[in-house]
């Protein structure tokens, strides 16, 4: 592996970072540094703006071929464009799940007519998805799902409960993980990815408020709801490939984006404990390097984890250990900024639940280590996939 950068990748930096700068300005302005984690529910509307913008200029979805709309840049150009795109300061894209999820999924998976109809509006902003996987009982087991779809017609027919469904409120379409043949065995057969469209009777969003005061989760209920017969991705009962294919394009080259947020964090903790003096706390000092250190293994894990994807090569085994770090980590930071802030974490600076940043994060990465496949999963995988080791009592 090599870490560092060619010209041509230098100067692609230098032009995202200088359209960023230029486009973060004026009405945008606003935008710079919210609806991260913790704070999804803020300037929506102005957000979603934001996100049409990037597709104006092309910067939604920089990874896909250029066949289907996209720029088709290399891999390490597009961590340097999520690295330049958090060092900035980019808002919380309302366009992540169906940039990140859904669109890979289609172009891998879908019909030409599916890619000419879904990709566009994607690519442009105008649209916002969401995912119908988890249900109260089928979380980490996603084939125990019992939301299930009918053929009636030239529509499908959808009825059950989605869980833990992130924006659906704000969302145009779910792609749902459903049940198309009860009786298939085993469990993970039967199963069938459809394309619902939000807008519609059928379909009740009820948000879940969590500790942070905002609601990003919702439940999703599907009473009747209806699709069209060509609203299907891959084969019928055949949804359990198609759905694991859209968990592999989970974390690709985005990682990096993230990172850049946590260095984001990390900054603003050294900045309060050098005003406030724990900055002279050798234990917070020990802390503090403690986690820059941490970012620096995950950097470096990434760009390792991540050589030699763009000629086509598999994942190295090492890329599994990724999740469990980073949550683990950034639960620590959390703490750490907690510690930091002292008897001020604790309060909040007005009504009705006014938190700064750092104490938004707090509460956060409480979830860090359960969503997206919790530490004792991630454990599991680790052990069974990769090292071989028999599996857990059942």
């Amino acid at each position: 592996m090599d870490a560092r950068f060619t010209e041509e990748d230098e100067a692609f930096r230098g032009e995202i970072a200088a359209w960023l700068d230029e486009n973060l300005r004026g009405e945008f302005e606003i935008v710079k540094g919210r609806g991260g984690p913790g704070d999804e529910h803020a300037l929506f509307e102005e957000r979603h703006a934001w996100e049409k913008r990037l597709g104006e200029n092309g910067w939604i979805g920089v990874g896909w071929p250029k066949a289907v709309g996209g720029r088709e840049l290399s891999l390490t150009q597009q961590m340097i464009f999520h690295e330049e795109y958090s060092r900035a300061g980019g808002p919380g894209r309302v366009g992540h799940i169906g940039e990140g999820l859904l669109g890979p999924t289609v172009i891998h998976f879908g019909t030409d007519d599916q890619k000419a109809r879904l990709l566009p509006k994607i690519l442009s902003g105008e649209e916002v998805w969401c995912q119908g996987y988890s249900e109260p009982a089928a979380g980490s087991d996603l084939a125990a799902v019992q939301t299930r779809a009918e053929l009636d017609g030239d529509e499908w027919v959808v009825n059950g409960q989605k869980v833990w469904t992130s924006g659906a409120e704000w969302s145009d379409w779910c792609f749902v993980v459903c049940r198309t043949d009860p009786e298939a065995q085993p469990k993970h057969r039967g199963i069938s990815y459809l394309l619902v469209p939000m807008d519609q009777p059928g379909v009740e969003v009820r948000p879940i408020v969590q500790m942070t005061g905002d609601s990003e989760f919702s439940e999703t209920f599907f009473s009747d709801a209806r699709t069209s017969k060509d609203n299907i991705v891959g084969e019928v009962n055949g949804g359990w490939a198609v759905a694991m294919g859209t968990l592999g394009f989970e974390r690709g080259a985005s990682t990096l984006g993230q990172q850049m947020s946590f260095q984001n964090e990390l900054d603003q903790i050294i900045e309060v404990a050098k005003r406030n003096g724990k900055a002279k706390d050798p234990l917070i000092r020990q802390r503090i390097a403690h986690a820059w250190s941490g970012l620096r293994i995950q950097r470096y894990h990434a760009l390792r984890t991540l050589a030699g994807v763009d000629e086509g090569a598999e994942p190295p085994a090492a890329a599994n250990i990724s999740k469990i770090f980073w949550a683990n980590w950034h639960r620590d930071l959390g703490k750490l900024a907690m510690d930091v802030m002292g008897p001020a974490a604790e309060v909040a600076a007005g009504e009705p639940y006014d938190l700064s940043g750092l104490q938004r994060m707090f509460l956060f990465t409480r979830s860090d280590t359960i969503y997206a496949g919790s530490n004792q999963i991630q454990r599991n995988i680790i052990a069974e996939r990769v090292l071989g080791l028999p599996r857990e009592p059942r």
